[in-house]
């Protein structure tokens, strides 16, 4: 696939979106970044900002299957990954899959389960494979997971560990809408539900052959040098106790080729590298913490880029 189709899908996936999403163009673009990137989303932010909606209006503009599993602490990890049960009629176990066998995965309030039942998720969403009793299974091609989160109510919640948030290829936050983008949504949904009547408009092959296509987007040799100083300084700041790991610097670069396709370029340039900076990398790191104040890890990582000389070249390909 050439890469001006992949931006002529992602563009259709995106409008299709704003249907129901109103005035988070930058958002939407990310999560499809992630997408592309064959990463996974966390959106965290206060409640009826539009994370669950956000969330649906992805999977359904999408021609796949998708599940949604509403994360409580009484969730058990079989509820999300499927078990064996013995079937009396066939005397025999049979497997049972779990939500996580589809291609678009919406885990919502994922901080509200266990962290028995939120390790769940590690394997699949790293490795795109399930083991229960000894089996393992293998997931679809395409496989999505995004994870809503509510920052402000702890009570009953059990924070993400560095593990699992290091799964997630970005963590974004919505926010509330400007006051005529906030009209605009009154207006639309005054009288329907448009979440109801969305139709897909992208299959799931032709997301699977735009994420092999990214793939192929040139990233010249100074931005891979400059993505990696990036990295490093987080690795050497006061400010941070832990800094990116190389998990991290992959994601990163996978995101930079996706963002440029979706963009229209079949070449990264540093401006993409910039722009992603703190999505993916702000919830890789652990602030240094005081008593007396804690540090912004998005402030830091947004600092450490802007100290670092952005590179100066023709980035095409040759």
């Amino acid at each position: 696939m050439e890469i001006t189709q992949v931006a002529r899908e992602t563009n259709k996936i995106k409008e299709n979106i704003e249907k129901i999403i109103v005035g988070k163009d930058e958002v939407i673009k990310l999560v499809l970044t992630a997408l592309l990137a064959g990463g996974h989303v966390l959106l965290e932010d206060v409640p009826g900002t539009g994370k669950t909606m956000l969330a649906k209006a992805l999977a359904k503009s999408l021609e796949s299957e998708w599940k949604r599993i509403q994360f409580t602490p009484d969730l058990l990890p079989s509820d999300v990954t499927g078990l064996n049960y013995f079937h009396q009629k066939e005397q025999e176990f049979v497997f049972r899959p779990g939500p996580v066998f589809a291609n678009v995965v919406l885990a919502d309030e994922i901080n509200r389960a266990t962290p028995r039942t939120q390790s769940a998720l590690l394997e699949c969403m790293e490795e795109r494979q399930i083991t229960i009793d000894g089996t393992t299974r293998r997931l679809e091609q395409l496989f999505f997971v995004i994870a809503t989160e509510n920052p402000i109510e702890t009570a009953g919640t059990f924070p993400l560990p560095e593990a699992q948030l290091d799964r997630f290829c970005m963590k974004l936050s919505a926010g509330f809408p400007e006051g005529q983008d906030e009209l605009k949504l009154l207006r639309r949904f005054m009288k329907e539900e448009p979440l109801e009547t969305l139709q897909p408009v992208c299959s799931r092959d032709k997301v699977i052959e735009m994420q092999q296509a990214v793939r192929h987007v040139y990233v010249h040799e100074l931005l891979q040098k400059y993505l990696l100083e990036i990295v490093r300084a987080t690795r050497t700041s006061p400010l941070l106790l832990f800094g990116v790991s190389p998990r991290g610097s992959l994601v990163f670069m996978r995101c930079a080729q996706a963002y440029a396709a979706i963009c229209g370029r079949d070449y990264v340039v540093p401006e993409d590298i910039k722009c992603l900076a703190r999505p993916v990398l702000a919830h890789r790191v652990v602030p240094a913490a005081s008593y007396e104040e804690k540090t912004d890890a998005g402030r830091v990582i947004r600092e450490l880029t802007e100290q670092i000389e952005v590179p100066v070249e023709n980035f095409k390909g040759c």
